[in-house]
Formats: C-alpha cells, structure tokens, sequence
C-alpha cells in the first residue's frame, strides 16, 4: 500500500471520503468525541509532559490492532466506549516550552510521529489542542506518519487512527527538538566550478548555474546529499565557470557577473549582493540552523519587502507576516495547503526553490525564517529585476507549464456512471444523454469524465468514446487506483485523465511520478498531448498537469477564497490551477453561476455532477440561470483563442494566464495585498472582479495606473481609483478591459474548437496609444507544435486619440504552418474609438457602411462606442491594413 510500485493496494483515500457524510455532520461527531477527551483526559490510555529542563523526548507503545479500518477521527469511539483504545490510540501530551521560544528553532514546534513495523499497515496522526481544534496531522500515505504540533505550548490530545491495519501496533514518539547553528568557517577552496566551505564539521557548496542563479547547499556532517529522483529538477544544471572568488578580510567573496554571494566567516553567514558588492539583495541575520530533522534558514526582511508563491495556498497570495505551511494537508478548504511547493520570490528581486520533497514552514515576519523537516539544506537562489523574470527562472528549473490542448480549455464535465449509488443504475453510455444535453442546449463542452468516482468502473468505453466525439468531446477517466489498462484504454479514445489521493497518496514525488505516468500513457499510445489533473503535487508539477484544488461545498465563501488561490498558484509557475464549479457539494443555483461566470476567465473549469443532491449542468436550474451560463461559456468558447495564445506564452515563459495584480504593477502598493485580494488580471488585458457575497453589487474594485473598459457598457475609468457600489445583478460579472488591448476572438456563436468557422477570425480592439499583439496558433491536439508546425501572427495599432481622428490597425502575415491552417480568412473588428469615424479604409481603399458583394462593410455602435469592421477574405500568407479616419482611440 506504501510503495509507489503498487499503488493499486491503496486503498480509497481523504478526497473521496467526505462525500459519503457532510462535513458539519463530520465535524459534529467528531466535537462530540473531543469534548468526552477533554472532560476526562486524565483517564486516556497514557500522557506525559515535555519539558527544557525534563524530557526532551517521550515515547509511547500502543497494543496490536488486530484488526482495524477506521475512515477518519469521526469514526473513533467516544472515551467511554473505548477506555483502553484499543479502536482508536488517545494520548494527552504537555508541553511545558514558552511559544516563543520557537521563533528561532527550525522545527517550529514539537515533532510527532507514528511508526509501526509494516510498511502494508496504515495509520493516521491527529493532534488538537485543549479545547478540541485540530492543531496539526498527518493523514497520507506516509510512512511513517509524521507531523509538528506548531508553536506548541500547553496541552494536547494526540489520536492515532487505524485506518487500515491488521495485526500490527506502533510507536508514537514526540520531541523537543535541539537547535545548532553552524559554526566559524575555516577555509574556501574550489571543486570543480564550484566552491567549498569548511565550518568545523559542516561543509558548504556554492555553484552558480547561471550569471544569476546559484546553488547553495550546507551539510552538517560534511557530506552532501541529493533528494531522490529527478522528479522534481529533471535536468540538474551544471556550475558555469568564469565565477571567481576573493578575501574580504571578514568575508570571501564569490562573484559571477550578475552578483556578489558574501560568505561571512565567523560565524558563517551568507549574504547576496549585486554585481556592484554594495546593494544587498538578502541577509542572514544568523547562519544556518538545524535539529536532528529540519533545517532553517533566517533572512532579514526589508521595510516594505514582499513575499509570494509557495504554490496552491488557498485563500491567500501574498504572505507578509503570514505562516506558510509547505506540504500536503488534505484540507481542501480555506487555509489548506495541498498543492504547495517549496518555492517563494521577493518584490527584493529574488527567489528561492528548496530543493527538497520535505514538508516545511516559511514564516515571514522579521527576520523571515524558512524550514524544511530534514537535516540538510539545499535552496536554489535566483535574482531578477522583476518577478516574472523569477518565475521563469524557476521554470527553467522544474520545468515549464505543458501546452495543453484546446479542447483541454473548454469547460469539462464529471460523474459517476457505472454503479453509481447518488443516481440510481446507470451505465457508462448514459454519458452520451448528458453530451445530447449539452448540445441541445448549446452549451459548449471539451471533454467528460465518465467515472469519477470510488468503486465506478466502466463499460463500453470506446463505443463511449465515440459517442462523444460525435459531440465533438473528448474521452476522460478517472483513477483512485494507478493506471494498469492506459495503452487500451487511450486506443478506446481516452485523452483526458484525473489522478486521485487514493492512488497518489501524500502528493510529492509520488504525484509526480503519477502525473507523468499519466501524461505518458496519452501520449504514448496516441498522437495527442496528454491532458491531467490532480488534487496534490508538489514542485514540477506545471509541467505535466492542472492542478485541481479538491473537494468543496459551493457557498459564497468558496466563491471568495478561490479567487487568490489560484491567482497566487501563478507566482509558483502553476499556470493551471481550479476548482470545481460550484463545488462538488452544494446545489446553489446562484452560487453555481457566480462561479462560473468568474471561471470563464481562468483557462481550466469542471462541472463536478453526480455527488450533490443533484444533477448541476449548466442548464439544469431553468431560467434565468441557463441562458445566463450559457452566454458565459459561449464568451470562453469565442476566447479560446485569447487562452490559447496565453497558454503557449506560459508554456515559454512560465507565468500563467490568472495573475494578482502584483505581477503587472509591482510598484503600486495597492497590489501587494488587501486592496486586491480578491480580483485578479486575465492574461495583459482583463480585470476580474467576482462578486462573492450573494449581493447585487461589487465594492472594492481597485484599478491600477491606466484607462480601463468596462466591458459590458463601455464606460471608462482613469486608474488608479477605487469603484465602489458597482452594480453587478445576477447576469453581470464586473469586468475591465486594460486600454490599448487587443483581443483575438472566434466569431459569435462558436460551441466547439472543432466546429468553428476556421475561414473567420476577429479582433477586439481597444485603441489607445500604441499597442500590438501576437496571436499563437497550431493544429490544437497533437504534439507537432514541438517540430515548429505553428504559426503567429502579429497586429500593431495606432490611435492618436480622441480629436485627433485616426486610428490604424496593422494586420501581418501568419508566419508558419501547421495542419489544418486556413489559406485565407476574413476579419471582424470591434475597435473600440468612442466616436464615429468618417471613413474607414482597407489597404487605402474605402470600405462601404452596408455589406458589399465581397462581404465587408462597417458600422456604429454609438451605445458601446464601437465601429464594427469586417473585411473579405484575406490571404494568411499577407498582410492588410485598417484606417480609421476622423475617430481616434479612447481617452486617457
């Protein structure tokens, strides 16, 4: 069950538990259990107290299980029904530390965990303190199971769960940990093209990979060591040579071209500079410290300095004076860290990969104090001037995002079919009646998973398949238990795949190895590109799949915290983040189509059906909400391009598509935090604002330095400013459109990528100043993208504003080839000007108001301010121009 060689004896884990008992209903049973602890503590099965000046560790023995599967601490017996525990195992533990005296220890708190001698049993660690509030836990697939009580201070009741478990007892252990901190360097000499640093015992290693990015790694007992695999850096980049060293008296100096890396002697303590040796990048304020399990490092912080990434973090993106936990919680809800990695960057220009598959804590207070739970460091440290240039620098080393299909950026859709015990008996062909939905109802879709569910198989898979490509859908499926049947399973039509916690289990290198596996079946069974979504992970992930941030009830609390979870998922390169729509719980009608009017602006969406009271397809709450969603998914669909064109950029660049405002405007200190906690930027040119509090209206909007649209009535407002009660009713999600933006967009009405007027493409245009873009375009689903076959082309436009009347937009030719490339085109203009222009000219030649025999023509929309272009067909292979005289760009 441990071993990731046989992950099909894994049995179904934490995801999918939830769905068989509410969460209130959970938490109440589990309050009543707990109180039964706390009022008669002094009669659980053993205690004991750590203390400084006692016991540093404590250590208990539980009896042999002879036979257990408890789900979770809700299916505990209560004290009294088990005094001697030999259901579940209660221990009360003292800790007799004052809190602080943490802040400088790398553990952060008190070490627990649970060993037992075979690796096929499974047990889970549950800690809360005196009044019944989980404090910590360690519920995976670990082993052994471990955790650190944060802070820990006081009493606390441990519970240890047999979740699956026969003939077998374990140890639980606890700690104060001992802290030491690396001693006076001794001596500096050259390995290779890098450099070692003897500090007694310990020993240092620094090597540049780049003019700005290093390596540093510390031993303490001199000898270095590699995390497992290459799982996360598969490529592990060489030192450069040309760095060199110098003796500053109370510090060595190592210098590329870029910077300075101080390292100070006594005690040995490293500091970052640029290449000027004056400007300080970071500072230790003390050397490397560790314990017998984790290692800390600690940073000054500067007055205004900023602090992002460490992946998924749900419900925050920006972390100053904030604890951040870096590992898997299996708590899908707000505050739950589940798809985290051990990365962050500074608005001080730098960044920071720990190279480790360790769970850690990264406090950023003053001083900034980042652990990891082992006994050796090894951080990656990368400099630039700004943080997109950091992101990359990352992604360079854990890998870029994947290029998804498009039909991967079309809404999706998931259930159950085969022995579904929610709707009664089904077959995997009843997917089919949904897909006629779908199209009935002219409701875009990309893909559907059949069997998304514990204990659903399927049947009939490739008449399935086919079915659904009728449809024009792809095929998906679900595993909790490993993939043994991929090569048959794609060759029925499988494109798409979802992983689950009961097959990846505690997420790191396991989800890792899992999310390539998965990746690999696709494409090595079939021409496609693999398409992939996971509930955990870790570093590296971006590479092969969308991350999916696991099981939620719908509720406007759901709505709100989403919104920087996946806007802060970016600052670690996850260009795919999500949730399901609505939820997987809950059946709000305007809870679903709030949220899925905001999801249209993040690339990947899932309606999850079958596991609420029922059925949530866009169309199944009746008016007004179906023409509502409706008319939302179409915009995605008419989009696709827009999304397409931001998927190639991450898959080059490694920023993805939703961003915090942060990332365009790191120099406006309203986008460092609250101000614009919950909107988010849409690729350059959308703003985002969701409603998220079952209101009418929408207060709080912060715009930045800028003109922004708003892009249902077309008025504009000068940044940066605040707008408050924005009227927002049921069909309108606010949304702005940054001045000088141009948008492509397929022609109104398309459902499907498959199904569109490939002979028709338009650009959404709002003139202002100078401005240009790059529209990225291949064949969508197969892996030639890789060879070259894709083609860009590249639109310029110049407005001299309002009372100076023209603005012209430049059309170049489609540079290069790919399969199923048009020859030629016709396009549709909205450009945004705000007056009528007197004459609009195609390549110098005036276009009549009404449709001409070749079928261009123009016209004004004075409501919107919008002058409507569509030309004849154009040759891809040339290129045209627009003029637009006697109107000119939007003010500002």
């Amino acid at each position: 069950m441990r071993s990731r060689r046989t992950p099909h004896r894994t049995p179904p884990r934490r995801l999918r538990r939830a769905r068989t008992a509410s969460l209130a209903a959970v938490l109440g049973v589990l309050c009543a259990l707990l109180g039964g602890q706390v009022a008669a503590h002094a009669d659980t099965t053993s205690g004991g107290t750590l203390a400084l000046s006692g016991s540093h560790t404590l250590s208990w023995q539980s009896p042999v299980f002879a036979k257990g599967s408890v789900a979770d601490p809700a299916h505990c017996p209560s004290q009294a029904q088990d005094p001697q525990g030999l259901t579940c195992g209660r221990y009360d533990l003292t800790v007799d530390v004052p809190a602080s005296y943490w802040s400088g220890n790398p553990d952060g708190g008190v070490p627990l965990s649970v060993q037992w001698p075979d690796q096929n049993n499974d047990f889970d660690l549950y800690v809360y303190d005196s009044t019944g509030h989980e404090v910590a836990e360690s519920a995976s697939s670990a082993d052994p199971e471990a955790t650190v009580i944060p802070n820990a201070s006081g009493t606390y009741h441990v519970l240890v769960v047999p979740y699956a478990v026969t003939d077998s007892g374990f140890t639980l252990t606890a700690s104060i940990p001992q802290a030491t901190t690396v001693g006076a360097a001794t001596a500096l000499k050259h390995d290779g093209n890098g450099y070692l640093i003897q500090a007694g015992a310990a020993r240092a290693r620094v090597d540049f990979t780049a003019e700005d990015v290093f390596r540093l790694q510390l031993a303490p007992d001199g000898t270095f060591t590699d995390p497992p695999g290459k799982e996360m850096v598969p490529d592990p980049p060489a030192a450069i040579a040309g760095t060199h060293e110098f003796d500053a008296g109370t510090y060595w100096g190592i210098a590329s071209k870029d910077l300075v890396l101080r390292a100070y002697k006594s005690p040995l303590r490293f500091a970052l500079y640029k290449s000027d040796n004056r400007t300080v990048v970071w500072q230790e304020t003390r050397g490397l410290t560790w314990t017998q399990d984790a290692m800390q490092q600690t940073l000054a912080r500067g007055p205004q300095e900023q602090f992002y990434g460490a992946g998924e973090q749900n419900g925050s993106f920006s972390h100053r004076d904030q604890q951040v936990h870096v590992a898997n919680s299996f708590n899908w809800n707000e505050g739950g860290y589940n798809n985290s990695q051990p990365f962050y960057l500074s608005s001080a220009g730098y960044g920071v990969f720990r190279d480790t598959f360790a769970p850690g804590l990264y406090d950023f207070a003053d001083p900034v104090t980042t652990s990891a739970q082992e006994r050796r460091f090894d951080g990656y440290f990368f400099y630039g001037p700004d943080l997109k240039k950091i992101i990359g620098q990352y992604t360079d080393l854990v890998g870029k995002p994947f290029m998804p299909p498009v039909y991967g950026l079309e809404p999706g859709d998931s259930d159950c079919y085969l022995h579904n015990a929610n709707r009664g008996d089904r077959h995997t062909l009843d997917a089919l009646k949904v897909a006629d939905g779908y199209t009935q109802n002219q409701t875009p879709l990309g893909w559907m998973l059949v069997n998304d569910g514990y204990g659903c198989g399927y049947e009939d898979l490739a008449q399935t398949g086919q079915g659904l490509r009728d449809h024009h859908m792809q095929l998906g499926l679900w595993t909790s238990t490993g993939l043994p049947n991929q090569g048959e399973e794609v060759k029925a039509g499988v494109r798409v795949r979802k992983l689950d916690v009961g097959w990846v289990g505690p997420g790191y290198q396991f989800a890792l190895d899992g999310c390539q596996s998965a990746k690999d079946g696709i494409e090595q069974n079939s021409d496609a590109r693999g398409f992939v979504w996971l509930p955990v992970s870790w570093a590296g992930v971006q590479r092969c799949g969308v991350v999916w941030s696991g099981d939620q009830t719908g509720n406007d609390d759901y709505l709100k915290w989403q919104i920087p979870t996946y806007a802060g998922a970016t600052m670690s390169g996850i260009a795919y983040d999500t949730g399901d729509v609505g939820g997987i719980f809950g059946s709000d009608p305007q809870v679903e189509t709030r949220d899925l009017e905001w999801k249209t602006f993040i690339p990947t969406i899932m309606t999850m059906d079958g596991w609420a009271a029922s059925d949530k397809q866009p169309w199944q709450f009746g008016a007004p909400y179906t023409a509502i969603n409706n008319r939302y998914l179409q915009l995605k669909e008419q989009l696709l391009p827009y999304f397409y064109t931001l998927a190639a950029q991450a898959h080059q660049s490694g920023v993805g598509p939703v961003r915090p405002l942060v990332l365009d405007y790191p120099n406006d200190p309203n986008t460092w935090g609250d101000a614009a906690t919950y909107e988010f930027l849409s690729g350059d040119d959308f703003l985002v604002a969701p409603v998220y509090d079952g209101s009418q209206t929408r207060s709080g909007i912060y715009l930045p330095k800028g003109t922004w649209v708003d892009y249902w009535s077309g008025r504009t407002y000068q940044g940066p400013t605040t707008i408050n009660d924005y009227q927002a009713p049921l069909d309108t999600l606010p949304l702005f459109v940054k001045a000088g933006s141009v948008v492509p967009m397929w022609p109104k009405g398309t459902l499907s990528w498959q199904t569109r007027d490939t002979g028709r493409l338009g650009y959404d245009i709002y003139a202002q100043g100078q401005s240009d873009y790059t529209l990225y375009e291949d064949d969508g689903t197969t892996r030639a993208y890789q060879q070259g076959a894709s083609a860009t082309q590249h639109v310029t436009v110049h407005a001299l504003g309002q009372g100076r009347g023209v603005t012209e937009v430049n059309v170049g030719p489609s540079v290069g080839s790919y399969t199923g490339k048009p020859a030629a085109r016709s396009y549709d203009f909205s450009v945004h000007v705000g007056a009528a222009p007197a004459v609009v000219l195609l390549d110098g030649r005036p276009l009549a108001r009404s449709g001409a025999a070749d079928g261009s023509s123009w016209s004004y929309d004075a409501t919107a301010g919008v002058v409507h272009v569509t030309t004849p067909k154009e040759s891809t292979s040339g290129s045209f121009s627009l003029l637009l005289a006697g109107a000119g760009g939007l003010a500002g």
